[in-house]
């Protein structure tokens, strides 16, 4: 079975949905889209060094999407983020830090990204056979009550000095604490360029107005967009960003007597639409027109992992983003259902039926 058939087999009755739209709110030539030539043609243009394009040339150049412009990467921290127990209860042998390594190495993934601990545990052995992303800052689950906060976790030349190729890092957009978040990460990023390293941001957004009603302002393409955009701003050479599920979160934040950021119609009217291709542009759009690649996560475990994989990644690549980053739905199974996991994202950015929009 060809990558088109397996693809629309796993889309269902959202293939042409999904695969025959044309009609997008931006034009993809207003983007820079990825390509084989894509650190050539873009971040050369940059203030980023030699040693930084090395490091990016190494995230591109592994895997079984190597030299494609596309990137499969695989997290591992939610240990931290989520707890231990939590994450690693329906598959214990990821306990064990080896054996997220050699799953990433397994399903062909660009890079894996960790913890200091995660990875230094076993730098020795693998950081020369597959790039380390080590995630600088976390949450920690065990001050009552949890709170919305991202900690630094270790230094930046601790993670130069375990053989990293980058480092990644969470900025709470929304919360009490981003203002210093925003400063943390801003700092790290810039001594990771200067020390050869490339930078990946978690633009997550939190706090409990962004909910309204029935609706999960969290997910609205508008606001994540703005996180996008403050992400590249601090230099963040790639976005990591949830997929966005609606839109209109500054419209229903600035109704009644509040007063929140600033809109404007065009926004929804002529820069996006309802559809989730168009939804997702709007993110590119806000990472400097794509100029920083933009991977969408692939979001807690479920019933349809492959399915809803899929569908990531196929609204993710039609909308001009770089790839997908896929945790829970990889290693909360047997080591060989996630390596299929992983393989069948990576499928859809090898498939040339399936185009950018």
């Amino acid at each position: 079975m060809q990558y088109i058939e397996k693809i629309q087999a796993h889309l269902g009755t959202e293939a042409s949905y999904l695969l025959d739209f044309d009609q997008p709110a931006v034009s993809k030539t207003m983007l820079h889209l990825p390509q084989s030539t894509f650190i050539d043609q873009v971040y050369n243009s940059s203030d980023r060094s030699p040693q930084v394009l090395r490091s990016l040339g190494q995230l591109f150049g592994t895997g079984r999407l190597a030299n494609t412009g596309y990137l499969s990467i695989l997290p591992v921290d939610q240990g931290i983020e989520h707890s231990a127990g939590a994450s690693f209860a329906p598959n214990p042998q990821y306990f064990d830090p080896e054996n997220i390594v050699k799953l990433a190495l397994e399903g062909n993934c660009n890079a894996v990204a960790s913890t200091f601990g995660v990875l230094g545990a076993v730098a020795r052995k693998y950081a020369h056979k597959i790039p380390f992303l080590v995630k600088i800052n976390h949450n920690e689950l065990l001050t009552y009550p949890n709170r919305a906060d991202q900690i630094l976790y270790g230094t930046i030349r601790e993670a130069w000095n375990m053989g990293a190729v980058a480092v990644g890092a969470t900025i709470y957009f929304g919360s009490e604490e981003s203002d210093r978040q925003i400063i943390e990460v801003a700092k790290a990023f810039e001594e990771a360029h200067s020390l050869g390293m490339a930078t990946v941001l978690w633009c997550y957004l939190r706090n409990s107005a962004f909910k309204v009603g029935d609706k999960d302002y969290h997910l609205a393409a508008d606001l994540t967009g703005q996180a996008n955009h403050l992400g590249v701003t601090i230099k963040a050479d790639i976005i990591k960003q949830k997929l966005p599920e609606l839109n209109g979160g500054f419209k229903a934040l600035n109704m009644g007597k509040s007063s929140y950021g600033k809109l404007d119609e065009r926004m929804y009217t002529q820069l996006s639409s309802d559809h989730p291709i168009d939804l997702c542009r709007y993110q590119v759009l806000n990472c400097f027109a794509g100029r920083a690649g933009l991977i969408n996560s692939g979001g807690a475990s479920g019933q349809n992992d492959i399915q809803e994989a899929v569908k990531t990644a196929v609204i993710n690549k039609r909308a001009g983003g770089t790839g997908l980053i896929s945790g829970r739905k990889a290693f909360q199974k047997p080591m060989q259902e996630g390596v299929a996991l992983l393989h069948a994202i990576q499928d859809v950015y090898l498939c040339d039926e399936v185009s950018i929009a």
